[in-house]
């Protein structure tokens, strides 16, 4: 099941030869997907350029896919924006092979009306430009583990306070040389 939809394409009189090529290019409405626990939203829906190609035993699919996303700095809780641009690389072949075991990851085949759905592959490859870790900078400093503060928005003193209490403490292991007096 596809998390971005379904995108049927209709190749019943296209690409009868081995070699031919067929363009498409498309957008897709769609409000958003998950990655693990990350929903993230897509605000313009997802655009895509293919290319399919008869390749004599099946269709190969090749192209981009580009969409604006928003989410949550996954450091400060803000919202994060960033692009994906992901890559679509499919194979989609005409009869089931004598050796079906050879193909490690599986295959897909054409039914007899030709008709491809491109919706997993245009989700898969979004998905896997989408960043592990979702930030609204590069540089974001995160939220303060002591008062929660967000850190981007200026130093909340918490980290010199817990200095301060460290080297104040008894249980700091030169807490014994504070006295001592150098001449």
């Amino acid at each position: 099941m596809s998390c971005l939809g379904s995108v049927a394409v209709d190749l019943s009189d296209k690409l009868e030869n081995p070699g031919e090529s067929y363009q498409l290019s498309g957008h897709i409405d769609v409000d958003g997907y998950a990655v693990g626990e990350k929903e993230l939203t897509l605000p313009e829906g997802a655009s895509y350029d293919v290319v399919f190609t008869n390749a004599g035993d099946g269709i190969l699919v090749t192209g981009i896919v580009r969409a604006s996303v928003t989410g949550e700095c996954d450091r400060c809780l803000e919202p994060a924006a960033f692009e994906v641009a992901g890559e679509i690389e499919e194979y989609y072949l005409f009869e089931e092979p004598e050796d079906p075991e050879s193909y490690e990851d599986g295959f897909e085949l054409i039914g007899p009306d030709r008709v491809i759905d491109l919706g997993d592959a245009i989700s898969d490859a979004v998905v896997m430009d989408t960043p592990f870790v979702v930030l609204c900078q590069p540089d974001c400093k995160g939220l303060c583990p002591t008062c929660g503060a967000n850190l981007n928005e200026g130093d909340c003193g918490c980290a010199e306070a817990a200095e301060q209490a460290w080297v104040d403490s008894d249980e700091n292991p030169f807490a014994a040389l504070k006295g001592l007096k150098l001449d």
